[in-house]
């Protein structure tokens, strides 16, 4: 009998029997390679100096060729290493500077995307009714139902994520409104802000192509082929007025610039218009050197960059939250620790916009390459007496070295671009934006719990 019994004990305890898994796993680490790396074309540097490295070698080619020949173009060597110790110098010098302003972009960009998340965070769960017993609830009388506070709340948390956008093109100097990525998360309150009053219409729905200077009007409905998710539900949209409706936004390509603003610079047409054309060259030449600055007596002409916009009606949209009442629960700490992220933000704007608006002076990368040039150029009359036709190899490889470590600083120190090497700020704005999204479909505001309202005893 305690045969059945040991099987009977056995068959029960099966079930509980729990597969060997892990339960915390990492992904598999990028496995250490050489060869491969040696021998990889793409994404290396080497399409862009092969120019430059085959002109080197083909100069090389002719150096032996004239020494085959008999006649002697041989240098001392004494010439070559003090070139060599200043070209290293500048090189290294280079180098670390353009990756400081790559490391630095990055750094910024993940500084104000902290600031963002928190702030929607904080906005999302702070700004609340009052409760029913709240002494202070006499003193500021509800104006806005819950489904209308949702959806203000929705709007200050589309103004985040369209700065981060606006950030974007700002850095990239494209100009107008005429993006993709604005389509249904840009208000309307800030599209007639942005626009020049002549452009507005009478109801303020045109839309101002600033390198073209042209206007349209604009859909009053949503692009079919854009997807907005940051919204309520359709009684909360129907009930808000504050923002307005997102706009029908068209795509247009653009040149970078690192010194543009979010319009184009009226500077030099300014100066044409008020009839300067019969001024000295020199002084045109000195007044160019100040594009930056706005003159214009007409106000249409003033511009800000977009991102202070989106900023001044963050800042706003606290100022009404904190005068109706919604943001009593956290009391004027809460308040200006909401205020201290949207200068977080535009902080660190601005620090990006000091990376792109200062580039490394074109006169120091002229010398530098005139210094390799000088030096790769000198390299085959000192090794050629040594090594005949065996110094078209050399010349190649040390050509290849010292233009390929100029050309990888050339292509990070504007890291705000569009080249392959640059940060990916589509991608960045885009999870964002996804994280943002879920915030509004999936988590619950402030006094709710999990699964409806908190009423001190839990999760309902």
């Amino acid at each position: 009998m305690s045969a059945p019994v040991a099987t009977t004990q056995s068959s029960l305890l099966l079930p509980l029997r729990l597969p060997k898994t892990k339960l915390i796993t990492r992904r598999k680490l990028r496995k250490y390679s050489w060869l491969p790396d040696v021998l990889r074309v793409k994404n290396s540097i080497v399409p862009s100096i092969f120019g430059p490295v085959l002109t080197v070698t083909i100069f090389a080619v002719g150096a032996a060729y004239v020494w085959d020949k008999g006649i002697n173009i041989s240098l001392t060597n004494s010439v070559v290493p003090l070139l060599s110790v200043v070209v290293g110098l500048i090189l290294v010098f280079r180098n670390g500077t353009s990756y400081d302003r790559y490391y630095e972009g990055r750094k910024d960009f993940a500084t104000m995307t902290s600031h963002i998340r928190n702030l929607t965070r904080l906005i999302w769960i702070n700004a609340a009714m009052l409760p029913a017993d709240d002494p202070t609830k006499g003193k500021f009388p509800a104006s806005l139902s819950a489904k209308q506070l949702r959806r203000r709340k929705v709007d200050a948390l589309k103004l985040c994520v369209s700065f981060a956008f606006a950030t974007k093109h700002y850095l990239r100097g494209e100009d107008g409104l005429d993006w993709a990525d604005y389509d249904g998360i840009l208000p309307q309150a800030v599209v007639r802000l942005a626009l020049p009053s002549s452009s507005r219409g009478p109801s303020g729905l045109t839309s101002y192509n600033a390198t073209t200077k042209t206007s349209r009007v604009v859909s009053e409905y949503p692009s079919a082929l854009a997807t907005p998710r940051m919204t309520g539900t359709p009684e909360e949209e129907s009930g808000d007025e504050a923002m307005g409706d997102s706009q029908t936004i068209q795509v247009r390509q653009t040149t970078i610039d690192a010194t543009k603003r979010i319009r184009v610079k009226r500077s030099k047409d300014n100066l044409k218009s008020a009839g300067v054309k019969s001024m000295k060259s020199s002084t045109l030449s000195a007044t160019a050197l100040h594009q930056t600055i706005d003159f214009h007596p007409d106000p249409d002409a003033l511009t800000t960059p977009l991102p202070l916009i989106i900023a001044h009606e963050l800042s706003r949209l606290i100022f009404l939250f904190k005068r109706d009442g919604y943001l009593e629960t956290v009391g004027p700490a809460g308040t200006n620790a909401l205020n201290g992220h949207i200068q977080g933000m535009v902080d660190m704007m601005t620090a990006m916009e000091r990376v792109a608006n200062t580039p490394i002076p074109r006169s120091y990368s002229i010398h530098l390459k005139q210094c390799v040039t000088l030096y790769l150029f000198a390299l085959p009359f000192t090794l050629v007496k040594e090594l005949g036709w065996g110094m078209i190899p050399v010349v190649t490889v040390v050509a290849f070295t010292l233009m390929g470590i100029e050309g990888i600083a050339d292509e990070i120190e504007m890291p705000f671009g569009l080249d392959k090497f640059d940060l990916p700020l589509e991608r960045y704005c885009e999870d964002l934006k996804e994280e943002i999204d879920y915030m509004v479909e999936r988590l619950p505001e402030g006094g709710e719990g999990m699964y409806g309202l908190d009423d001190g005893e839990g999760d309902d």
